[in-house]
């Protein structure tokens, strides 16, 4: 029977209970939050002081920031289970966080620092960064420094901590405070078809992905649409001045004091091919009103002969893996790096021949080295010949991510499946000789939400660059990701593709000399991503399988079945599974529920 059928008092009935049950979770999900904002904000816990008599090194510090942390992550929040894996990785192998104070003891007077010293912080603002972050700066006894916009206190707008929250944060010694400026709002706007949009606030920037250029509201004179100065060198100065008169006041007013801090929107920008008056107004108001001063993001070491107003950092992204992270901050430092392993059961099946390797339930996390490939190669796999070879390959698109058959390592042979940059790729290498590309496809397009992106693209730009607009937006950008279910059979001398239960290649001649090998895995960062040269190659419910020899059917065999010597359904072929890496039986069943718990609750935050 219908609802629509039924008694009218019962659906009301209905609807009642409804609503109970869903104000019931509502109220145990914000009770669950508020304990939270109680322990970040009015906790007990207070910051152990370091015995800094033990302190004998001048190698310089490693700068480390994290834009914001979320429940479980978006492309532009770590997630906090994310974000306590990295941080307790940099505390077991010795890093201890050092204060502002420290670092200009370092410099100032020559004082040391730890072997292994860490500056941590926390930028934009936002709750949920000290909400999340604070446990695990109790956890790990480590201190960062908490930034924000001054003109986002008292605004009104509850999405970012208050003065009166900030000094509570303070007061429990794991939190100094910083500055990312007054305003985040832009200047010298062009879209992708050239047109001028002025100046913008962040808020009216609706549609980033339409943004050809801009710049800062601190990073230029204010132009017009035929980027010719609209103010003379006196106006530039009063209104950047004004800028930073308004960040004192209302610090001052706020909070006290003004923070010691600042990081500058946009990094990088100053001293970088901007106009040098400028630079010149920016560094005289910086110096006047600050002490120490990250003009720079992207390396994350800062060495012996840095300067206080020239610090660098690099920022964490979501996307990134604890491994990404360590790999990132041993390629700037020097420092050598244990990368973690995950969970040891699984990871006993592989060696990781390049990169680092991270096993955590049914994914591989494999992280390539800084410019080159990572590999994982899987154990007493070197005899394989005809298999079928399964996997949801779930990494950011901008990106490889590639599948190894018949990997010979001696003769340096191999197939391989290719996943790069949103195109799927057959390639193979006969022993002595260049890799040689058999197919290629681009896959069906990918697409994202606007809120997903982030403005990267301040730069110095002329009149003929924004007249001629951008060419349709075609790019990816290098936070999206996207998972496909890949599919290859090489069964005799023919490889078979699908992608997605598509079947792409019906059955490629394979040269004969690659008769036999192992199965490796392999990821390498793109060169459409200019700012990052590692990659994290993610796989999923890997799965290999025998096949016999008498041929073939039209498709790749083995992506749904699990079964050890099971029928794949390929012609008269059976399937012996000679690998597999899910979740099954009561683990399976455990992930399921966390998942899907997750799920919920996320959804009845961002909903209520």
């Amino acid at each position: 029977m219908a609802i629509s059928d039924r008694d009218p008092a019962q659906n009301v009935r209905r609807k009642n209970r409804f609503k109970r049950i869903k104000t019931v979770v509502q109220a145990v999900v914000l009770l669950g939050v508020a304990m939270l904002i109680y322990r970040a904000v009015w906790g007990t816990a207070t910051y152990a002081e370091p015995d800094k008599r033990t302190w004998n090194s001048d190698h310089g510090f490693v700068a480390l920031s994290y834009f914001g942390v979320g429940r479980s992550g978006t492309p532009k929040l770590i997630a906090k289970n994310e974000l306590n894996s990295q941080l307790k990785a940099l505390h077991n192998q010795g890093y201890r966080t050092i204060s502002q104070q420290d670092i200009l003891d370092y410099y100032g007077s020559g004082k040391p620092l730890p072997d292994k010293a860490l500056f941590l912080s926390f930028e934009d603002g936002r709750n949920d960064s000290a909400l999340f972050a604070e446990p695990m700066l109790e956890k790990y006894n480590f201190k960062a420094t908490f930034l924000s916009y001054a003109g986002k206190l008292g605004n009104g707008d509850n999405k970012f901590v208050q003065a009166k929250e900030m000094l509570k944060l303070r007061k429990s010694g794991f939190w100094e405070l910083g500055s990312n400026g007054y305003r985040l709002s832009y200047i010298n706007v062009f879209d992708n078809d050239g047109s001028f949009l002025g100046q913008k606030t962040e808020k009216e920037l609706k549609n980033k992905s339409e943004v050809a250029y801009y710049n800062h509201y601190l990073m230029d004179f204010v132009r017009d649409e035929n980027m010719i100065p609209t103010e003379d060198r006196g106006q530039m100065e009063a209104r950047i001045g004004l800028d930073y008169k308004l960040m004192r006041d209302v610090y001052t007013d706020k909070l006290g004091y003004v923070p010691g801090l600042y990081m500058i929107m946009h990094a990088n920008s100053l001293g970088g091919g901007m106009n040098r008056l400028v630079t010149d107004a920016n560094e005289k108001e910086i110096e006047a009103l600050f002490r120490l001063h990250f003009a720079r993001e992207g390396g994350a070491f800062n060495g012996k002969s840095g300067s206080v107003y020239d610090l660098t950092r690099v920022q964490s992204q979501p996307y990134w893996s604890t491994n990404h992270l360590l790999m990132a901050i041993g390629n700037d430092s020097g420092q050598k790096m244990t990368f973690v392993q995950g969970e040891k059961s699984r990871a006993a099946d592989w060696t990781a021949l390049s990169g680092a390797a991270e096993f955590d339930e049914n994914e591989i996390v494999l992280t390539s080295p800084a410019g080159a490939e990572g590999m994982a190669y899987l154990k007493g796999s070197d005899g394989y010949g005809d298999v079928s070879l399964t996997a949801k390959l779930t990494g950011n698109v901008v990106g490889k991510q590639s599948l190894y058959l018949r990997y010979d390592r001696e003769k340096d042979a191999f197939v391989r499946v290719a996943l790069a940059d949103n195109e799927i790729a057959v390639e193979q290498k006969k022993p002595g000789q260049a890799v040689e590309r058999l197919f290629g496809a681009k896959l069906s397009d990918v697409t994202w939400d606007d809120e997903d992106l982030a403005l990267s693209k301040a730069a110095v730009y002329t009149k003929a660059q924004t007249a001629a607009g951008l060419e349709p937006h075609t790019s990816i950008p290098a936070n999206i990701a996207k998972s496909r279910r890949i599919g290859v059979e090489l069964a005799g001398g023919k490889l078979r593709l699908k992608v997605d239960g598509k079947t792409l290649l019906g059955g490629r001649a394979i040269d004969a000399s690659i008769a036999q090998g192992g199965v490796a895995l392999s990821s390498e960062a793109s060169k459409q991503n200019e700012k990052d040269d590692i990659y994290d190659g993610r796989f999923v419910d890997v799965t290999v399988k025998s096949l016999g020899s008498d041929g073939g059917s039209d498709g790749a065999s083995g992506a749904d079945s699990h079964g050890s010597g099971s029928s794949d359904g390929s012609g008269d072929r059976e399937a012996k599974l000679l690998y597999r890496n899910t979740n099954e039986g009561l683990q399976g069943m455990i992930s399921g529920v966390k998942h899907g718990f997750n799920r919920v609750v996320d959804w009845f935050i961002d909903t209520f």
